[in-house]
């Protein structure tokens, strides 16, 4: 029945929360490149990407506020929001994929909370309508 809530909207919920998550943890790790590059297990030069530090955290910085607003869209229904979230998500594992040297561990658990933002807003999304009406 078209407008019916059922149990899954309880992924876009979830999507929505790790979206704003994974945009915090990339504004932290926006702030750490841009002042303490030494706290990186590479070089800039090891990278799979020759780019500063400097440049990864501005790069990084936005993008984790660009996804907590987005988060916060997908949470209150918004439809642009799972649009916004699912192509930031996307571009965020892959621009994170380049730098996975610099810090594996987390880098790779950014990774896999983007997965499962897709995977939430894409097959559950169209539930968030019917959750804010």
């Amino acid at each position: 029945m078209p407008g019916t809530t059922t149990g899954w909207v309880g992924w876009v919920v979830f999507a929505g929360v790790v979206m704003f998550a994974v945009g915090l943890f990339n504004g932290i790790e926006g702030l750490v490149a841009l002042f303490r590059q030494d706290y990186y297990h590479v070089t800039a030069s090891g990278l799979l990407v020759h780019v500063k530090y400097n440049t990864w955290g501005w790069t990084l910085l936005a993008f984790g506020v660009l996804m907590m607003f987005a988060g916060y869209g997908v949470l209150v229904g918004q439809n642009w929001a799972r649009v916004v979230g699912v192509v930031f998500a996307v571009l965020n594992a892959l621009v994170n994929l380049a730098f996975i040297a610099a810090y594996p561990v987390w880098i790779t658990l950014t990774i896999v909370l983007d997965i499962i933002v897709i995977y939430a807003l894409i097959v559950h999304g169209r539930e968030a309508r019917a959750f804010r009406a």
